[in-house]
């Protein structure tokens, strides 16, 4: 039986995505939440959670975009020119929350503008990677492999909708960060955020999941058609479970439940994405199989993604062991 290497790589892909969205999210979760704690002691300790794993969590973010260039090149020559804005945007904020990340500790007088810094810088890629995920979802016009669309298709209201849904959706997870790895009064505002902006990130979800489906005919057939919505049923099912889940952990003092929830709501957002997508990985334009670079070329790649993958998984792993436990409000960072 042959292997379907363009199926696997796109799922070596996505898998990469998920992992970037789910690790990178909670700290840019954090830096979003910061003008809601005005006191430099609550702010040292939030960067100090986030501070032993942030920049490795940002590997995914090269691994999926490296693949795709080198796995997807049609993908990547097609998709990267509808959305050179918000790709760029959401660069430049990355560098700058890092940027901002490190300097905020080298002054004392000045790290007010820092803080703004890397809130700003978070909460800009956080909004741009929505963007682009909505624009994606929208569907980019390609003829003859190649984008036909206008400089400004990617702005609409469907996106900006999608990007304040994904900025919510990553403070949700940056407060059930902070209720997990902090104690006293700044977990018990983290715990009061979690509630806020879990209800409206599930209320956000239950917008794009209703908008989606009139977007594009095959979103509707692959929703609400037989058999494939028998198994689509099952997402919201699960979605409800992970709502309740985060409620009852966030109003028993849980402490890891409800990151496991918030997490579990974007994981299940991107499986409804999936759904939706495949086998198409630009929606309604290339499949993954049109889409894919030579056979060898992936089987080469695919040599170094087995070594690969594994080490930055232990190597993250490690690090979250390590680090793991409540934060010492009395230790910093340096």
């Amino acid at each position: 039986m042959p292997i379907d290497l363009p199926t696997i790589w796109a799922a070596i892909i996505a898998f990469a995505v998920l992992a970037y969205v789910v690790l990178d999210g909670f700290d840019l979760g954090v830096g979003i939440l910061f003008p809601l704690f005005p006191k430099r002691h609550d702010r040292d300790v939030m960067t100090n959670s986030i501070a032993p794993v942030w920049d490795g969590n940002e590997t995914w973010l090269v691994l999926g975009g490296g693949g795709l260039l080198a796995v997807f090149p049609v993908v990547y020559a097609t998709v990267l020119p509808a959305l050179y804005m918000p790709i760029i945007l959401m660069l430049l904020g990355l560098v700058f929350r890092g940027v901002a990340f490190e300097f905020r500790w080298r002054t004392a007088r000045g790290s007010i503008y820092w803080d703004v810094g890397f809130w700003l810088g978070s909460t800009i890629a956080g909004f741009m990677q929505g963007i682009a995920l909505g624009a994606l979802v929208q569907g980019i016009e390609i003829t003859d492999r190649a984008y036909a669309g206008g400089w400004w298709d990617w702005l609409t209201p469907f996106t900006l909708v999608t990007g304040v849904a994904v900025t919510i959706g990553y403070a949700l997870l940056g407060a059930t960060w902070l209720n997990l790895k902090t104690s006293g009064d700044l977990q018990a505002r983290a715990r009061r955020l979690a509630m806020v902006t879990g209800a409206a990130t599930l209320g956000l979800i239950g917008v794009v999941s209703l908008w989606s489906p009139f977007l594009n005919d095959n979103y509707f057939g692959r929703w609400f058609g037989w058999p494939t919505a028998f198994f689509s049923a099952f997402v919201p099912t699960l979605l409800a479970g992970c709502a309740f889940a985060l409620w009852h952990g966030l109003t028993t003092d849980k402490h890891l439940q409800p990151f496991l929830a918030a997490l579990g709501l974007f994981v299940l957002s991107f499986i409804g994405i999936g759904i939706s997508f495949y086998p198409y990985i630009v929606p309604g334009a290339l499949t993954i199989a049109e889409a894919a670079a030579p056979e060898s070329s992936l089987m080469f790649l695919l040599v170094g993604a087995v070594v690969l993958v594994p080490m930055i998984l232990a190597y993250t792993g490690y690090a979250y062991w390590v680090f793991r436990g409540k934060i010492d409000p009395e230790e910093g960072y340096h």
